[in-house]
């Protein structure tokens, strides 16, 4: 898995695990809908951790606690 879609596994897992819709995800993050929209969907690749910080926020958790999850373990090198 490449990190741009391990961001995207963990933000939709987040949301399920905490019933947040991807709107309210948005509302309370602070980071506009269509964006959110984009990474979940796959269309952006490359959030940035300004972004994801902004995400954790919203979620009440630390960026550690958001790349603390199976899929960032073993990822794909970006570079070849």
């Amino acid at each position: 898995m490449r990190i741009g879609e391990a961001v995207r596994v963990r933000i939709v897992q987040l949301c399920e695990e905490r019933e947040i819709s991807i709107n309210k995800l948005s509302n309370i993050s602070g980071v506009t809908q269509s964006t959110v929209n984009n990474i979940v969907s796959g269309r952006n690749r490359s959030a940035t951790i300004s972004t994801i910080k902004k995400l954790c926020d919203g979620f009440g958790i630390t960026i550690q606690e958001f790349f603390d999850a199976e899929q960032f373990h073993d990822l794909e090198q970006e570079v070849k």
